[in-house]
C-alpha cells in the first residue's frame, strides 16, 4: 500500500500547520515550499483542496494565507486519507486483461487489506501525529 504524494503531501501541511505555538497565525504557501523543498504549483493545489474539504481555512488577498480550520485532535486521518486518495484499489484486474480473472481471489484479499489499513487510519488524528511537537520542531529548517 503506498499513498500518493499528493496525500503524503498534504498530510505534511497539516503537521506543519499543528505544530506551529501560534495556530492563528496565517501561513503562506511559500513556507510549506521552502520547509519541504515541493513544487509551489503542487502545493498550491493541495491547500487549496484541504479548504475545499474544511481542513484549512484559506484567505485570499495581500495579507493573506492560511491555518488549521479544525483543532488537531478533530481531524481523523482516515477519513482523511479516503478524501485525498482517489481510489484505494490496489490493482487493476482489467488493465492489462488478467486471464485469472474469473477465479483469482487476490483482489479480495487485497481489499480486506485497505479495510485493515483505513481502521488503523481511523483510530489516529492529526493531534497523534505531532504528539512529538517539540521533537518535529527541531527537524525543522530554520526559515529565519
Amino acid at each position: 500500500m503506498q499513498l500518493t504524494r499528493y496525500t503524503d503531501y498534504a498530510l505534511r501541511t497539516l503537521m506543519y500547520l499543528a505544530i506551529q505555538p501560534n495556530r492563528d497565525e496565517l501561513f503562506r504557501i511559500a513556507e510549506i515550499t521552502q520547509v519541504f523543498d515541493l513544487s509551489p504549483n503542487h502545493v498550491s493545489k493541495i491547500i487549496h483542496n484541504l479548504g475545499k474539504l474544511g481542513y484549512l481555512q484559506t484567505i485570499r488577498g495581500k495579507n493573506g494565507g492560511f491555518k488549521l480550520a479544525k483543532s488537531p485532535d478533530a481531524i481523523n486521518i482516515g477519513k482523511l486519507v479516503r478524501e485525498l486518495e482517489p481510489t484505494m484499489t490496489l490493482i487493476d484486474c482489467h488493465q492489462p486483461v488478467c486471464q485469472l480473472v474469473n477465479g483469482c481471489k487476490l483482489k479480495g484479499i487485497l481489499a480486506q487489506a485497505v479495510v485493515a489499513f483505513l481502521a488503523v487510519l481511523d483510530q489516529y488524528s492529526l493531534q497523534d501525529m505531532v504528539v512529538n511537537r517539540d521533537q518535529l520542531v527541531q527537524l525543522l529548517p530554520s526559515l529565519a
